[in-house]
């Protein structure tokens, strides 16, 4: 197998060619002066089965992936895996408003041009890959969450509410400790109350977890009603940080202990590493 790292998981695609024990090409991508994308392979041919580990997201990094498709088919590979670590346009995933495209059906159609299986890890909605053709499955980073702070003195995992309440359960559930949703209870116009829905948290070290955090202003008022309600210590992991708009400046900075993320996406709290996770796919699959 040849691993290919895009410009937007470099440091992923390595690690995981260095656990699979597999040739490693990184990719040369740079920008026209008009702004258009330019990327080349440094390689003869590539006769060999290919994965390609690069994120969708944003819309330059898809449109990196695309050429890098038309690479390694072109030369030679035998079969070609996109390793997906963060998927974009994936929570635009049916029409809220009349006029509106399905954008994860449109990303879905156009990449499974060139592809003969698809990795994700912890994509918005797993069904989003049903619209690709060739074999696919999605990766979740709770192993990996729970083997980092498997001895941080977690005592209870939390979810910002109880749509991620799986998520939650199974990160408690790995590392032997009892899990709950957040809960939103207005009090009035002006005031809302968050509390744990069953667990007391008083006294605790608690770990919230999350698929994605973009602005972060749910799990400020999370963390600081959780040290209100006399916990002694919150922390948060979430697979992807998206965190727009200084949004990781503002979590460090508040009640939060540690802000921490997978490393699907470059950022400083990049810590946890989903390389593994990929890696054991991809021997699996071979």
């Amino acid at each position: 197998m040849i691993i290919i790292g895009g410009s937007s998981s470099t440091g992923l695609a390595k690690e995981v060619a260095d656990l699979v024990g597999c040739r490693y090409i990184e990719a040369e991508s740079t920008r026209f002066p008009d702004g258009e994308c330019y990327t080349r392979i440094e390689a003869e041919s590539l006769d060999d089965d290919v994965a390609i580990i690069q994120n969708t997201y944003p819309d330059g990094n898809m449109m990196e992936m695309f050429l890098l498709q038309d690479i390694v088919r072109g030369m030679g590979a035998k079969s070609v895996t996109l390793v997906i670590p963060y998927f974009g346009y994936a929570r635009q995933d049916r029409l809220f408003k009349p006029g509106e495209p399905e954008s994860a059906k449109v990303m879905c159609n156009l990449l499974d041009r060139v592809c003969d299986r698809v990795i994700t890890i912890d994509i918005h909605k797993e069904a989003v890959l049903d619209h690709f053709s060739c074999a696919h499955c999605d990766l979740k980073a709770a192993a990996a969450i729970a083997q980092y702070f498997g001895d941080k003195g977690i005592d209870l995992v939390l979810s910002p509410d109880i749509g991620a309440a799986g998520r939650a359960k199974d990160v408690g559930d790995r590392m032997g400790l009892p899990y709950d949703h957040l809960e939103k209870t207005r009090l009035s116009g002006t005031e809302v109350r968050i509390k744990p829905a069953t667990m007391d948290c008083s006294g605790k070290s608690v770990l919230i977890v999350d698929d994605m955090i973009s602005t972060g202003g749910t799990i400020i008022a999370a963390a600081q009603a959780l040290r209100d309600a006399g916990a002694t210590s919150v922390s948060v992991a979430c697979t992807h940080g998206v965190f727009v708009n200084n949004a990781l400046e503002r979590l460090t900075q508040s009640a939060l202990d540690k802000v921490l993320c997978c490393n699907t996406l470059d950022n400083d709290a990049a810590l946890i590493s989903v390389a593994g996770l990929i890696a054991d796919e991809l021997k699996r699959c071979a």
